[in-house]
Parts: C-alpha cells; sequence; structure tokens
C-alpha cells in the first residue's frame, strides 16, 4: 500500500469516528436521554456534524483524493474507494460549516419537538420545527443544485441517481399493477387475525424476538437489542450495530416483525468488511440496497410459511394458551392479511407501498412549494382518504407517525418501496440458486441465505450503485415484475384467487 493512500485511510477513519461519536449520542438520544438533557444534546451533535464537516472539506484531503484519482498503482477496489469519496468530498464542499451547524441543531430540536407532539397528540406542536427543517430542506436542494425537481437533489444522499422521473414512472406500476390486484384480494371475505391480538406479556415477547434475532444470524457480541419511539438500526462499525424495537403486549406483530426488520438491517451492517471501517467500501450501498435486507428477512422470510414452521412450534410453547387452538396456517394466514390500516408500520407488504407513495407525493409538494407546513395535515387526510380509503382519525395515528422528517431526512421514503422490490428480485435469485433454501429455512437454518447475501451483497460495501449491483446479482436492473410475481403467487394463493 503506498503512501498516499495509507493517509487517506487515516483521514476517512478520523472522520469517520467522529460521525460514530455522534451516531452514539443520536442512539442515546432515542433510547436513554433524560428530557432536560435535549439542550445540550443537540449543541453536542451539532458541534461533532461541524467538526465531522469540515474535516471533510479539508484543502488538504481534496488534493490528496486528486493525486489518488491518477494513481494508478492502486487496485480495483481502491480505485472505486477514492471514486466515490471524491465525488461525496465535491459533495460537502457545497455545505458551509454554518449551514450543518443549523441542519443539525434544527434536527435535534424538530426531533424533541416531534416526540412532545406524539405524546400530546397535536400536530401544532411540532408545525414551526417542521416548517424550519423544510424552509433548510429547500435551501439545501439549491445549495446542491439539480435539473428538474429540487426533491432531485436530495433523493442522492439515500439513492444515488434517483430522480423524480424515474420513481414517478416506478409509483405509475404500482398504481396500474398493485392497486388492482389488492381491489381484488379486499373484494374478498377478509382474514381473521384476532389471535394475533390477544395479550401476550411483554417479557415473554421480548426474550422470543431475542431468539429471533440469534437464529438469523445477528452477533450480540457485535450489538444489541432496545426500545425506542420508533424502531430503527444504528452501526458504529461492524462490531458494534445497534437496533431498536417496540412492545404492544395487545398485538404480537409489533416486536416480532420490528425485530425482524432491523434485524436484516443489522446483519447488512455486521456483514460489511470491517477492515475498510470508514471508506466506502465498508459502507452500504444505499438506502434502498438496506430496505432490501429488512424487507427481505421481514417479508420474503419472515412471512413466509417456511419460517414459522419452524418457530411456530416454539411459539406455542412460549403462549400455550393464546395459541393452544390455532394451527399454523391459521397463524400464517394472520400475519399476511391484506387490509387498509392509517399506520405505516403496521400495515402488510402490499398496501405498505400506498403509505410510502403517499409520502413520495407530500415530500415533492413539500419541497416544491406546493404544499405547505400549514395544510399539511389537510393534505396527509386527504391522500389517505384517496389512496387507502381511510379516514385519519388523529394526528398521532397521522401526519405525526413518522419520525424520518423530523430527522430531515426528506427523499428516504422511497427507499422502502425500491427495497422492497428489490428484495423480492433478489430472493427469487437466491431460491433459484440454492435449491433447498425453503427447506433450509423450514429447519431454522439461515446460514446459507446469510452467506449466500453476505457473498453477493453485504462484502462489497458501496463499491456498486444499487442498479449495477442489482444487475450483478440477479443478471438485469430493478424489475417491479418481480414483485408483482411474488405477490401474485403468494397471496393468489392465501386469497384462493
Amino acid at each position: 500500500m503506498n503512501n498516499n493512500y495509507r493517509t487517506y485511510i487515516e483521514k476517512m477513519q478520523q472522520i469517520a469516528d467522529i460521525r460514530n461519536a455522534a451516531a452514539v449520542l443520536n442512539w442515546d438520544e432515542e433510547t436513554n436521554l433524560p428530557e432536560k438533557g435535549a439542550a445540550f444534546r443537540g449543541k453536542q451533535l451539532a458541534t461533532l456534524s461541524t467538526l465531522a464537516h469540515d474535516c471533510f472539506a479539508d484543502k488538504e484531503l481534496g488534493t490528496l483524493l486528486q493525486k489518488l484519482s491518477t494513481d494508478t498503482t492502486l487496485n480495483e477496489v481502491q480505485k472505486r474507494n477514492i471514486s466515490k469519496t471524491l465525488e461525496d468530498y465535491q459533495k460537502n464542499k457545497k455545505y458551509s460549516s454554518k449551514f450543518v451547524h443549523q441542519l443539525s441543531v434544527a434536527s435535534s430540536r424538530s426531533y424533541h419537538a416531534w416526540i412532545k407532539a406524539r405524546k400530546e397528540n397535536n400536530f401544532a406542536l411540532y408545525q414551526p420545527a417542521l416548517e424550519e427543517m423544510i424552509s433548510l430542506k429547500q435551501q439545501e436542494a439549491e445549495l446542491l443544485g439539480y435539473t428538474s425537481h429540487p426533491y432531485d437533489a436530495l433523493l442522492d444522499d439515500f439513492e444515488k441517481g434517483a430522480t423524480v422521473k424515474m420513481l414517478d414512472r416506478l409509483f405509475d406500476q404500482v398504481k396500474t399493477g398493485l392497486q388492482p390486484f389488492i381491489d381484488k384480494i379486499l373484494s374478498q371475505l377478509p382474514l381473521d387475525n384476532r389471535l394475533l391480538h390477544q395479550h401476550f406479556d411483554k417479557n415473554m415477547q421480548w426474550e422470543f424476538s431475542l431468539s429471533l434475532l440469534q437464529a438469523m444470524g445477528f452477533d450480540f457480541k457485535a450489538g444489541r437489542q432496545d426500545l425506542s419511539e420508533h424502531p430503527f438500526t444504528t452501526s458504529f462499525n461492524a462490531q458494534d450495530v445497534r437496533v431498536t424495537t417496540r412492545i404492544d403486549e395487545n398485538d404480537f406483530a409489533f416486536i416480532t416483525w420490528s425485530s425482524i426488520h432491523e434485524g436484516g438491517h443489522a446483519l447488512y451492517e455486521q456483514g460489511l468488511p470491517a477492515d475498510q471501517y470508514g471508506l466506502p467500501a465498508g459502507e452500504a450501498t444505499s438506502l434502498s440496497i438496506h430496505e432490501s435486507q429488512s424487507r427481505l428477512w421481514e417479508n420474503n422470510i419472515g412471512r413466509g410459511r417456511s419460517f414459522w414452521k419452524y418457530f411456530y412450534p416454539q411459539l406455542q410453547k412460549r403462549f400455550p394458551e393464546q395459541l393452544k387452538d390455532n394451527t399454523l396456517q391459521a397463524f400464517y394466514q394472520s400475519m399476511n392479511k391484506i387490509q387498509t390500516t392509517p399506520i405505516r408500520t403496521e400495515s402488510d407488504e402490499l398496501t405498505y407501498h400506498f403509505h410510502i407513495l403517499i409520502r413520495y407525493e407530500i415530500e415533492k409538494g413539500l419541497l416544491s412549494g406546493d404544499i405547505s407546513v400549514h395544510n399539511l395535515k389537510e393534505a396527509w387526510n386527504a391522500a389517505y382518504k384517496k389512496y387507502l380509503g381511510i379516514d385519519i382519525q388523529d394526528d398521532k395515528s397521522g401526519v405525526l407517525q413518522d419520525i424520518h422528517w423530523c430527522h430531515g431526512g426528506f427523499g428516504y421514503f422511497p427507499t422502502y418501496s425500491l427495497g422492497s422490490f428489490y428484495a423480492a428480485q433478489f430472493y427469487q435469485t437466491a431460491i433459484q440458486q440454492i435449491p433447498d433454501l425453503e427447506r433450509e429455512i423450514a429447519q431454522g437454518n439461515f446460514d446459507k441465505i446469510l452467506h449466500w447475501l453476505r457473498t453477493n451483497i453485504h462484502q462489497y460495501g458501496s463499491l456498486y450503485k444499487s442498479e449495477e449491483l442489482c444487475k450483478r446479482v440477479t443478471g438485469t436492473t430493478l424489475d417491479f415484475n418481480f414483485f408483482m410475481n411474488y405477490a401474485q403467487k403468494k397471496y393468489g394463493e392465501i386469497y384462493q384467487l
């Protein structure tokens, strides 16, 4: 390894150290922080965010990257690391230290306003902080620059190369392909899922969720699970990955599929090359590929019959009174009931994409100015009526349900749908390449699917963009038909269509 590349690694790992120190404080803010500590925590996070920005904007680093970009002695991985870092460096230079500090302070303030508004079920308490955040994100779009729509500038943070034009085309397929199929399902007699809505002791649910993570391959020596208001995964390095979940004693679905979902994220982070810490090769490809990992585990595996052939007998032993008279088939149908709900995180895997479509259209409107925060609540409620036929009853189950906007995550939501579509494509490919995969899962053996994911996806970090990676893994770029074929086969059988 030449000296310039070694210096590059040292500089990037120092920046990663600062960012991950901030991430630890963020994790603590959402799991343990006492109420009075909010103001100081916001200041601390702003200091670290600004410091990380300034280090990444350093002229000496820029000169080093330019020099390394023409270095013919680098291997392929090293060249890709330099290319991607230089791209990010040039983007980072567009931000001023003052703006980064302002955005970080606003994010912390917005988060605590959101928490308070949720507790009191009152959007008005969150509105001023959200207005400030959206104003800053509009400024950010102008700083970054765009060709067609301000939303394009923010999308690139989560999904490089994604545009409004591309997403409009994809969500048109959701409307024309998925909507008629959902309508056909909803015209049938609804499945009975009352068995999921009995009383399940929270401590026993917690222990079962840990056993699921353990079986999936989550390394508890390199991570942990905690409780939070909104489930999430955060990683400080491949050897320290944290997931959070939430429990409802009267809804078994809350913690179960939340833990499986976040576990999918965590397995990706634990599978990234630890020796590439701080470099693109040690980071996830994109939010959509990250979501493909969580959705693949949550839905393609975790809502599959094979998965519960192994786990349902264990569950019956833990909750004999609740499940003694319910068969595996009844449980399988319960977890896959298609029904409209106002809550995104509680929705089934088909109607889920209309929750994402609603947020996508609202975010576009907020960034362009076609929707104001003043009429956001009305726009939200109208969209739920239009796409899901639901009358929103209160703010907590409506416009206050998601954490993403208070952290400035505009452009994040579309990656959930993209991730589901990638997941279906990846899983179909895995089944073709591992003929006995379903039998292995039914025996509680997840080594083969985890090895397949580690070999085909995790090990590459962010060396490839999403579409490039997808083509390497499946032979073609993202194709919505994989998801539709999966949905029609699975739910056609469940609903006897």
